[in-house]
């Protein structure tokens, strides 16, 4: 036993105890059905001590410490009073020497519970306890105790010593939170002992270096697991212990991957009381601290959770609502005076919302969404009750960063786009920050549509602040981004050389692509019908001039004029545009689903503004076709960030198509920025070789060029239509360029304009056509681009008939006899998905494999790669159950070295 600071002695003077506090009074009994003890012969019963009293009545409050996180504290002052000299100091020795392990559990009992009582005085009665040398031991040991009493009352003597700033290490070092473990995982602890042994963890995660002690891969569970606990005391315990976590960042992966995310993300999402005041603020400071981790903050997002700026109450007094205009959505959409009667109070104006009839009315969620939230907020700023819990917050702490706090998503919409209506320039561009961030899925890009933001954040792009026109124009590049690649995205090859609907159909089924032509409730329709209504949006909210008027400016910054050209390339996508005629069709029952997404339903009494946007779009785009734009958008083509060319490319592709701009097309030597981007390849080579440490980045640098040279590719191709533009350009070097980028180390996604653009150049500029593999164009093209990408079809497609469309033809070109078609194949990798194929394609995919792999055999070279890929038992069960291709598959085996 631990030695201790108090003499040994066998009698104790009772009567000469001093002091007694009001209402309180010590009873000595002689213990007669115990064995007396050596070093105890005193059963002292406190007569009016309530061994519940802590855990029953104390208040949880949070106090600011050293390590900048807070922590759990016991008793109100009234406590505090009553319970401050429940005995006299001097009788302190005595129960400390009756924690000893010598002594009867009992005995131990009483004194631990006297000793937490004692505790709950303050500071200066935990000095008198922690004064004696081993102490802190005997109260660790005494949460083994089976005794609930004992285990409540040496947890909550340990979170009132833990409070101390002191006594943290020392409370850590006794191996308290080791036993702490251990007691959480037992199924059968009290809420009492719960939540005792939790706060002492939450006032030792007030130290920074006991954090990481805390948050290992044992404690973590158990709190998380707390959260859900029907006792509010310890969900508030657990909450604050993992809020004082998320402090240090070296714990926020662990945590995540703990799942702590969704777990505080709910105790946000439901519904206000008076009890989850405490825990609610606690999940809210522990997601901001997680929100600081820019992949983690999409994770709270994805849970239905906005971040959203404090920019203090005084800023809202700037807001100014329309109290006597006629109601309208909030993106706008006005409501129709569908009432003609006189109203004799006003009432059908006031009352307008409650004037809808459920069983006609086709109000969409998100709309309705957007109104609740709007008028609550509205209502916050108006009363001045807006930001009022969030401020006390952010000023009690000690950091002077930026302070955000977390809503859900409704608020947290319309709280952004309310912000983006005040005075304040900070705020402004802190919220247009925000909705930028926040917009990572359909569901949130959509929400701030509806609540209004587009037309908010158009018009700031007219702002004379440069940050606050920066934020603006980010926000609306991000709300502009597809959410969902649409199935058409592999055939926009087909779709823009407009090819006939014969040959579609037919590309459609080669590529796996049934969805196209039976349509269902699951297919991409809705997501790019969705996609269509969105940029429409911005762009029929006015977006062009100011987005053309910041393009013209050549002094604006390169991050300013990236974001708009990415911005106008979205939304003059012609790829885009191709995909959206073609969903236009009703296709098996569409054209409903379309006019939903539309708005074409008069039954709210909504006057929708979409074919207001289609009849503005030609108004609207005319103005890029002027020259000093071309001119601008072709300089851009002649900058060295590829990100930049690939959007100026982008846009002048709408350009190339527009009868209109051909004389502007050709008078601005469009072809200079073209064999810009083209020559990058020989750049890139050079720099390959250089230094091989930098291979990350090196690969980085070649995605981004090969993006550039395929947008660039596609440009041309388009230009080549254009008799004016083929008369003015050199054929010779754009085909040595795009012959050397063919061969190149760019992406095979990328190859596939570079080939189509030699093959159209071939066939408009060779004054003999020559057909088949003997053009040496075609020939490249096969060799270096389709090939290739018939194998990684082979290879990554999960449709059995794509795999078997893509072997056949990989047959076909084989048998042709094609120089080197062999030779590619096995250096491309396809010995290995051949023999796949082998093992479990198709019928006609068997058989062609087993072609492919004959004529490989031939080449001794390639019968390693053959055999490691495992062609023999696959050949050999082939032919032992006779299978159609057994003779096939019998010839091939012969060749190779078994």
């Amino acid at each position: 036993m631990m030695a201790l600071t108090i003499p040994t002695h066998s009698s104790l003077n009772l009567p000469s105890l001093q002091y007694t506090p009001c209402n309180t009074f010590f009873q000595v009994i002689r213990p007669t059905r115990r064995k007396p003890s050596a070093s105890s012969h005193f059963h002292i019963y406190n007569k009016n001590s309530n061994p519940k009293l802590c855990s029953k009545s104390a208040v949880l409050t949070r106090a600011s410490a050293d390590g900048g996180g807070s922590g759990a504290v016991d008793a109100s002052p009234q406590q505090k009073a009553s319970l401050s000299s429940s005995f006299s100091d001097n009788y302190v020795a005595l129960f400390v020497r009756m924690l000893g392990l010598d002594n009867d559990p009992l005995d131990r009992e009483q004194a631990i519970v006297a000793l937490w009582q004692y505790s709950l005085g303050g500071k200066k009665c935990i000095d008198n306890i922690m004064q004696f040398q081993g102490c802190i031991n005997l109260i660790v040991n005494l949460l083994q105790s089976e005794l609930s009493s004992a285990c409540e009352a040496s947890a909550g003597l340990l979170r009132s010593i833990s409070s101390v700033n002191v006594y943290r290490d020392v409370v850590a070092e006794s191996g308290a939170i080791e036993e702490i473990t251990r007691l959480l995982i037992q199924p059968s602890l009290t809420p009492q002992v719960m939540e005792q042994s939790i706060c002492i963890l939450w006032n030792l995660s007030v130290d920074e270096k006991l954090r990481v002690k805390i948050a290992n891969p044992d404690v973590l569970p158990l709190l998380i697991k707390s959260l859900k606990d029907e006792d509010i005391r310890v969900k508030e315990a657990a909450g604050g212990v993992l809020a004082n976590l998320t402090l240090t960042h070296s714990n926020h992966n662990i945590m995540v991957e703990a799942g702590v995310i969704p777990k505080l993300a709910n105790f946000l999402k439901s519904a206000v009381d008076e009890e989850s005041k405490v825990i609610r603020k606690e999940a809210r400071n522990a997601l901001v601290e997680l929100c600081k981790n820019q992949y983690y903050r999409i994770l709270v997002m994805e849970e239905g959770l906005v971040l959203v700026p404090l920019i203090g109450a005084a800023a809202y007094r700037s807001f100014i609502p329309a109290l006597h205009s006629w109601p309208s959505l909030p993106d706008g959409s006005k409501i129709e005076h569908t009432f003609k009667g006189p109203s004799r109070f006003g009432a059908s104006e006031l009352l307008l919302g409650l004037n809808i009839d459920d069983k006609n009315a086709n109000l969409e969620e998100a709309k309705m969404k957007a109104i609740i939230g709007r008028s609550k907020q509205q209502f916050l700023a108006r009363t001045g009750a807006i930001e009022v819990e969030d401020t006390k917050l952010s000023q009690s702490g000690s950091s002077k960063t930026r302070q955000f706090t977390v809503l859900p998503w409704i608020d947290g919409v319309a709280r952004l786009v309310l912000i983006l209506e005040l005075e304040d320039e900070s705020a402004i561009c802190r919220a247009a920050e925000s909705i930028a961030d926040a917009s990572i899925n359909e569901h949130l890009r959509n929400s701030f549509k509806e609540a209004g933001a587009v037309k908010n954040l158009i018009q700031l792009l007219d702002h004379n602040n440069d940050a606050i026109r920066l934020a603006a124009v980010g926000a609306l590049e991000k709300l502009s981004i597809r959410s969902k690649v649409s199935a058409c995205g592999k055939v926009n090859i087909l779709l823009d050389l407009t090819l006939s609907s014969k040959f579609l159909v037919l590309g459609c089924h080669m590529l796996g692509f049934s969805a196209l032509l039976n349509h269902n409730e699951n297919s991409d329709f809705t997501y790019v019908t969705k996609l269509k209504i969105v940029c429409e949006t911005i762009e029929a909210e006015g977006v062009m001039a100011p987005l053309i008027n910041i393009l013209k400016n050549s002094e604006m910054s390169e991050s300013m004029m990236e974001k708009a050209l990415n911005l106008l390339s979205r939304i003059l996508d012609p790829n885009r545009e191709m995909k959206l005629k073609f969903y236009d069709e009703p296709v098996n029952g569409f054209k409903k689903e379309l006019d939903a997404a539309r708005g074409d339903d008069a039954s709210t009494g909504l006057s929708r503004k979409v074919d207001e946007m289609l009849q503005s779009k030609t108004n609207t785009r005319r103005d890029v076709l002027d020259l000093d734009v071309v001119a601008r958008l072709v300089d851009m083509l002649k900058h060295p960030s590829p990100e930049l060319q690939r959007k100026a490319a982008s846009v002048l592709e709408f350009v190339a198509i527009s009868d209109s701009s051909m004389d502007t097309v050709i008078s601005v030597n469009i072809e200079s920025g073209l064999l810009a981007i083209f020559q990058q390849i020989e750049l890139n080579e050079l720099e390959s070789d250089d230094d091989s440490q930098q291979a990350e980045i090196h690969a980085v640098q070649v995605e981004e060029v090969g993006l550039a040279i395929s947008s660039a590719s596609r440009l041309l191709t388009k230009l080549l239509d254009l008799e004016l533009f083929r008369h003015t350009i050199n054929p010779s070097l754009f085909t040595k360029l795009l012959r050397k980028i063919l061969k190149s180390n760019i992406p095979l996604q990328y190859k596939d304009w570079t080939a189509a653009c030699l093959v159209k150049l071939g066939s408009l500029y060779s004054p003999t056509p020559i057909l088949g593999f003997e053009n040496p164009i075609n020939m490249e093209v096969t060799l270096y681009e389709k090939i290739p990408r018939l194998i990684d079809q082979m290879r990554s497609s999960f449709s059995l008939e794509a795999q078997e469309t893509a072997v056949l033809e990989l047959n076909r070109i084989i048998s042709e006899g094609m120089v080197d078609a062999t030779r590619a194949v096995a250096s491309d990798g396809g010995i290995f998905p051949l023999v796949k194929l082998i093992e479990g394609g198709s019928e006609k995919a068997v058989e062609a494999a087993i072609c492919i792999l004959y004529n490989l055999s031939m080449d001794n070279e390639n019968h390693a790669a053959i055999l490691a890929a495992g062609a023999v038992p696959a050949l050999r069960r082939i032919i032992l159950s006779e299978r159609s291709q057994w003779k096939r598959a019998l010839r091939l085996l012969r060749n190779l070295p078994t």
